[in-house]
C-alpha cells in the first residue's frame, strides 16, 4: 500500500521538528534576534498601563507557583500559560508591536511570550528558545497566508494558536505526529474575534494574543493528556465559522525555494515605528513624506483624500473616544501627525485623542477604498493620499512598503532607539543596555533564564 502523500500540516510539522539554527542563515538568526527585542520592548511598554499592572498581579493568585517571568513587574514566577497570557496582552496594547503582511496579523506576539515563557519553565537553552520563535513564527505566517478571512473578524489570535502549539511542542521535544496534533487541537481552540473592541476601543481587545497563548500551550499539553484532535484544523475553522475559505496550497506555496521567496518569514517582517494599527502606516508615511516635502502647516489644510484597501472603510471614524479607539482610526492619525508630527505612542494618549486641532483637522479626512489594495502585495501602492491646500494646490503621494518593512527597511540603530524609549521606564538605563547585549547572543545563552531574569521589574 502506498504510503499517503505528506500534506501542508506535515510539512509544518517536520519543519518545527528538524529546523536548526545552525542550518539557518546568519541573516535569519539575527532576525529573529532584532524580532525578540523588539517585541520585549513592546511588553515592557505596555506593562505599565493600569490594567496590565493589575492583570500582572492577578496572575500569581491563580496560577500558584511556576517558573516563568511576567516582564515589568516584580509579582514571582508563574505558570508559562499565565506568563504568556500577561505578557502577550501587554505587548499590544501600544500597538507597538512587529507583524507579518505575508501572512497576516502579528505573529511575535503570538508566539514569542509562550516561547520564552515555556523555555524559561524548562531551563532551556537561548538557542532552544530562539528555535521555538522561529519555528512558531513560521507556522503562524503561514497558515496566515492560507485564510481569507470574514469581514468582520480580527485576525488577531485567531491563526497566533496554532503557532504557540508550535512553539511549546518544538521545546517539549515532540515528534511530527506529535506536533501535527497538538498544532490542530489548538485550531479547534482558537478565539472568534471582531473588529468591534478596536473600534470602540474596549480594551479587552488586548487580551486575543494573550488568550492565543494561553490555548496555544494548553494545547501542547492536551496532547499529553491524551485529548485527540480532528484531522485538518485550520481548514474546518476558516471554511466554516471565522473564514470564507482556506488554501492549504498558499501556505506552501514558496516552500523551500532559494532566494528572497524562500527566506524565512521572521526575515520578512515589519516593525512598528507608528503607535497603530498597521493599515495607517502607508497612509502616515505618504502624508508626512507630503508635508516634509512641501513645508506646509497643518493650519494649511482644507482637505485629505485617502484612497487605502477596503478594509479601511471600518477605521474611518474622525472622532475616536479614547486611546485604543484612535489607533484604529486613520482620520485622527493623520491629524495627529500633521498637527503634531508625532505618531508615536504619545500622540494617541488618552489626554491627546480631544486636541482640537487634531480634531477639526480630522473631521476634513475623506477616506475611500481601492480594491486593488491589499497588504499581502507589493507591487502596487498601499496608500494613496491627496492633500488639498488652501491656496488651491493639490498634493498627492503614495506609499507601497512602509517605512520599517522589509522592503523599506530603517537603520538597526532605529530599532534599538525604540528599544530604549520602551524598555527604559521599566529597567532603567543599565538595565536596558544589559538586556540588549543578551538578547544580542540570545544563541549562546546556557540557560534563557539569564535573559528572563533581567525582565521581571
Amino acid at each position: 500500500m502506498t504510503a499517503a502523500k505528506p500534506d501542508y500540516l506535515d510539512k509544518l510539522a517536520q519543519f518545527v521538528v528538524g529546523a536548526r539554527l545552525e542550518d539557518l542563515s546568519e541573516s535569519t538568526v539575527a532576525a529573529a534576534r532584532d524580532v525578540a527585542l523588539d517585541t520585549i520592548g513592546a511588553i515592557l511598554a505596555g506593562s505599565r498601563l493600569p490594567e496590565n499592572g493589575n492583570l500582572a498581579r492577578l496572575a500569581p493568585t491563580l496560577s500558584g507557583a511556576g517558573q516563568a517571568t511576567i516582564m515589568g513587574h516584580a509579582v514571582g514566577k508563574v505558570q508559562p500559560v499565565f506568563a504568556a497570557m500577561v505578557n502577550a496582552t501587554a505587548g499590544v496594547a501600544l500597538e507597538l508591536d512587529e507583524g507579518s503582511r505575508l501572512g497576516g496579523g502579528h505573529p511575535s506576539i503570538h508566539v514569542m511570550p509562550g516561547a520564552i515563557a515555556v523555555a524559561e519553565e524548562l531551563n532551556a537553552t537561548g538557542k532552544a528558545a530562539l528555535e521555538a520563535v522561529i519555528v512558531g513564527y513560521e507556522v503562524t505566517s503561514r497558515i496566515g497566508s492560507g485564510v481569507q478571512a470574514r469581514a468582520e473578524v480580527h485576525s488577531h489570535g485567531t491563526w497566533g494558536t496554532i503557532g504557540a502549539a508550535a512553539a511549546t511542542a518544538r521545546l517539549l521535544g515532540y515528534d511530527a505526529a506529535a506536533t501535527r496534533q497538538a498544532m490542530n487541537l489548538a485550531m479547534s481552540m482558537s478565539p472568534a474575534n471582531t473588529w468591534a473592541p478596536c473600534l470602540e476601543g474596549a480594551t479587552i481587545r488586548n487580551l486575543y494574543p494573550g488568550r492565543s497563548e494561553f490555548q496555544g500551550i494548553m494545547a501542547a499539553y492536551l496532547g499529553q493528556c491524551g485529548f485527540t484532535a480532528i484531522n485538518d484544523g485550520p481548514t474546518d475553522l476558516y471554511t466554516t465559522i471565522l473564514g470564507e475559505g482556506f488554501d492549504p496550497e498558499a501556505v506552501v506555496a514558496d516552500w523551500g525555494k532559494a532566494g528572497p521567496a524562500g527566506m524565512l518569514r521572521i526575515e520578512q517582517n515589519y516593525t512598528k515605528y507608528h503607535a497603530c494599527c498597521l493599515y495607517n502606516h502607508p497612509i502616515l508615511d505618504a502624508a508626512l513624506e507630503l508635508q516634509q516635502r512641501e513645508g506646509f502647516a497643518a493650519e494649511a489644510v482644507k482637505r485629505i483624500d485617502v484612497t487605502a484597501p477596503p478594509i479601511v472603510q471600518i477605521m474611518a471614524n474622525p472622532a475616536p473616544e479614547n486611546m485604543l479607539s484612535a489607533k484604529f482610526s486613520i482620520p485622527y492619525a493623520v491629524a495627529a501627525g500633521l498637527v503634531g508630527g508625532e505618531t508615536g505612542a504619545p500622540a494617541f494618549y488618552d489626554e491627546q485623542v480631544g486636541n482640537p486641532a487634531v480634531r477639526s483637522l480630522a473631521e476634513r479626512v475623506v477616506v475611500a477604498p481601492d480594491p486593488d489594495m491589499n497588504m499581502r502585495r507589493y507591487d502596487y501602492p498601499a496608500a494613496r493620499v491627496a492633500i488639498t491646500l488652501e491656496d488651491g494646490r493639490t498634493v498627492e503621494g503614495t506609499a507601497s512598503a512602509h517605512y520599517g518593512d522589509s522592503h523599506n527597511p530603517r537603520p538597526r540603530e532605529d530599532l534599538l532607539g525604540k528599544f530604549r524609549s520602551l524598555a527604559g521606564d521599566s529597567l532603567g538605563e543599565g538595565g536596558t543596555e544589559q538586556v540588549i547585549a543578551v538578547t544580542g547572543r540570545l544563541e549562546e545563552l546556557g540557560s534563557i533564564r539569564e535573559l528572563t531574569g533581567l525582565l521581571g521589574g
